[in-house]
């Protein structure tokens, strides 16, 4: 079998097996193996690595286990402190015959917690070549941008890579390339086409949708394994599984629960008759900043517009008692229900309850319309020009309570039923 990625010096059989692991990717591939020779690397996780001694350490003695020179014990174990003792060991230790004639490669993953650490990491990597008189080449990898990663103090501009989104046709050829024995590759790949026309509109994250075909392969198999259907009956396979595929909608990204967990919620609500919203189980673990939203929410929804002056601004001047609050005109708007409120007075209270300061991005208004589609906010109203959207909260008290326990939140404190 020809593969077409051709490189002279490396071996047929190795670029096959490359090939095959990177599907769609033979562009991006070919232009990195054009660029590099042998390759004597450390691969480096930053999350994993820390801190900037564990980082060193990692780096140092991974490129400890390409020298076969016996002045090295390989049993030793390299201690690293700073990065000027990272730069004198690294010299060594490229110094020796096994690594002096060829290019070390250092791959520094999930670059961006690059920012948490010491401000001469960033910067000192790039220019690592620079310092070490060496043939070495760092590479960082990273989902942010170049722009979002650069530091304040002066570094080299380094050659940017850029690996694009994988097309709907493309996520189709590598999902389907990891059909069960069990079943023909047509069968699996009428499956995966089924599961890209419902999710790939909302989720184009590869390992997402792996995920996704995983745990909702079986129900899709169901009427093959029954007998019920054939594996060509594709009307039949899609009514079984439809109505799965959309509860499965609510909860991308999320994983508030295992997969094992997630069939048995389904099989109970089967036997009750109905699908639960995530609002009726107990707890759901939703990202931090979308607690606070809900929170906001909540608060919105059983706060009277007046009393946001007296809850959420800090120096709000002195307020009268009996302009405030009037105890026999109070009603209780938990028995009330909930009340809808405007986009801007939810962001309001966000931005006052939240304890550091965001930028309103759109990474928080796709959160909103997360809340949205797992039923936890109600949109109420016509998303129009003129007035904007309206929500409703449609959480129960204990819900919310639960959910501000997670986040430390004191939310009594902030309801005017509990005054």
């Amino acid at each position: 079998m020809m593969t077409s990625l051709e490189h002279p010096g490396y071996p047929q059989d190795g670029l096959l097996r490359l090939e095959e692991k990177l599907l769609c990717r033979e562009s991006q591939v070919s232009l990195l193996l054009s660029l590099f020779g042998e390759l004597p690397h450390a691969l480096v996780s930053c999350v994993e690595c820390f801190t900037s001694r564990m980082l060193f350490e990692h780096i140092l003695n991974k490129l400890q286990s390409y020298v076969t020179s016996s002045e090295i014990s390989q049993s030793l174990y390299i201690s690293c402190d700073s990065f000027s003792d990272f730069v004198r060991l690294f010299k060594q230790l490229i110094s020796h015959q096994d690594l002096k004639n060829q290019t070390v490669y250092i791959v520094l993953d999930k670059a961006e917690q690059l920012r948490e650490m010491e401000a001469n990491l960033l910067p000192g990597f790039l220019r690592l070549q620079e310092m070490t008189d060496a043939n070495v080449t760092v590479i960082f990898l990273t989902e942010i941008v170049w722009e979002k990663l650069h530091p304040n103090m002066g570094c080299f501009e380094p050659l940017i890579l850029y690996f694009p989104d994988y097309s709907k046709v493309e996520l189709q050829k590598i999902l389907s390339h990891d059909h069960p024995s069990e079943y023909s590759a047509e069968f699996y790949a009428a499956y995966i086409n089924i599961l890209l026309g419902v999710f790939y509109t909302v989720c184009r994250d590869l390992k997402e949708l792996k995920h996704l075909a995983a745990i909702n392969f079986a129900k899709f198999c169901e009427p093959v394994t029954k007998g019920e259907a054939t594996e060509s009956d594709t009307r039949k396979l899609w009514k079984n599984i439809e109505p799965h595929l959309k509860t499965a909608m609510q909860t991308v990204y999320l994983r508030e629960i295992s997969s094992s967990q997630w069939e048995k919620l389904q099989q109970e609500d089967r036997e009750a008759g109905q699908l639960k919203g995530l609002s009726a189980y107990a707890h759901v673990e939703l990202p931090y900043y979308s607690k606070f939203l809900l929170i906001a929410g909540y608060l919105a929804s059983y706060n009277p517009a007046r009393t946001d002056r007296r809850f959420f601004v800090k120096h709000h001047g002195k307020i009268k008692k009996t302009k405030f609050l009037k105890k026999h005109e109070k009603t209780n708007n938990h028995l009330l229900g909930p009340k809808p409120f405007p986009l801007d007075r939810l962001l309001a209270i966000f931005y006052s309850i939240v304890d550091s300061r965001i930028a309103p991005t759109a990474n928080i208004f796709s959160q909103i319309s997360s809340l949205v589609t797992l039923q936890l906010l109600t949109l109420v109203g016509h998303d129009d020009q003129l007035n904007g959207p309206k929500y409703k909260c449609a959480v129960s008290l204990d819900f919310i309570r639960a959910v501000a326990r997670t986040v430390s939140f004191d939310l009594i404190r902030y309801l005017y039923d509990f005054l």
